[in-house]
């Protein structure tokens, strides 16, 4: 099959122009955390997934994210496809002298640029939503399922300038169409320390302004605050060793946090389902 050249995109892209700016491995835990929470996705290659798509979306001015994200995720599938996707045709221009037989550069937005017969396994779209309206969220989340396959997830959220801490969206692509929200995920390196609040100000768009009383994503900020003071005493034994106790007081006051080791040891506190579960 010929591909169209990524330039030649009849629909508009659908979306902002971002400020494009990202460092080196800023984005290297979210690829380590799709290897982590469903290698299997990653590394299928049956039927539609033979040749589906893994989605950069919004790399920014330049093509790093998505180059390191193609050299991370191959190392469990050689042969994946991955495409970066960014609505500012200057961006895709520098980037299009990095493309090799299976990493891509297309001008899009959230209508994503598939080309006739290509279908999506993964998208990650980190620091697009922030700059829009929360009204946005759910139209954009909507409109980057079409061509995702059942099963598909969208990790959707924020890092701070260096990748330090961040914290997403983790949605599933339902048989019947459209997204179940499966989870919400924060990550820290601990460099800043440890405190739950500091997760606040990267929150997804969709609840960053709803840490207010009377939101479940308040309560979830409470809980984990008070699990972290009760737990305080655990810090002697360093930062990882605390957070992962004011993860099992979260889970012995009734949240479904995920208290395996692998998750917690490296800086990974995942919520099954979602406080309020906003879509």
């Amino acid at each position: 099959m010929t591909r169209k050249h990524p330039l030649a995109r009849p629909a508009k892209p659908q979306g902002q122009v971002t400020r494009g700016k990202t460092a080196p491995n800023r984005l290297r835990q979210v690829d380590h955390f799709f290897l982590m929470y469903d290698p299997g996705l990653i590394s299928r290659r049956d039927g539609e997934f033979d040749r589906a798509l893994f989605v950069d979306l919004g790399y920014g001015a330049e093509p790093l994210t998505t180059l390191e994200t193609a050299s991370r995720l191959r190392k469990l599938n050689p042969a994946l496809p991955v495409l970066g996707v960014e609505i500012d045709p200057e961006r895709v221009a520098v980037a299009l002298p990095f493309e090799d037989p299976s990493t891509f550069f297309r001008l899009g937005g959230f209508n994503m640029p598939l080309l006739p017969g290509e279908q999506v396994r993964a998208i990650r779209a980190f620091n697009v939503l922030r700059q829009y309206e929360e009204q946005d969220v759910a139209p954009a989340w909507e409109e980057m399922s079409h061509g995702v396959l059942p099963g598909g997830l969208l990790l959707e959220g924020t890092s701070n300038p260096f990748g330090s801490i961040w914290a997403a969206n983790i949605l599933r692509k339902l048989t019947e169409g459209g997204w179940a929200q499966e989870g919400l995920a924060f990550y820290t390196n601990f460099r800043l320390g440890f405190d739950p609040a500091e997760f606040q100000t990267i929150l997804p768009k969709n609840y960053i302004h709803r840490v207010f009383p009377g939101e479940p994503i308040y309560a979830f900020f409470e809980a984990w605050k008070a699990a972290a003071l009760e737990n305080a005493a655990m810090k002697a034994f360093g930062l990882r060793q605390w957070f992962a106790a004011s993860a099992a007081g979260l889970a012995r006051h009734g949240w479904r946090v995920r208290q395996q080791k692998k998750w917690l040891n490296r800086g990974w506190l995942v919520l099954d389902g979602a406080p309020g579960h906003q879509l």
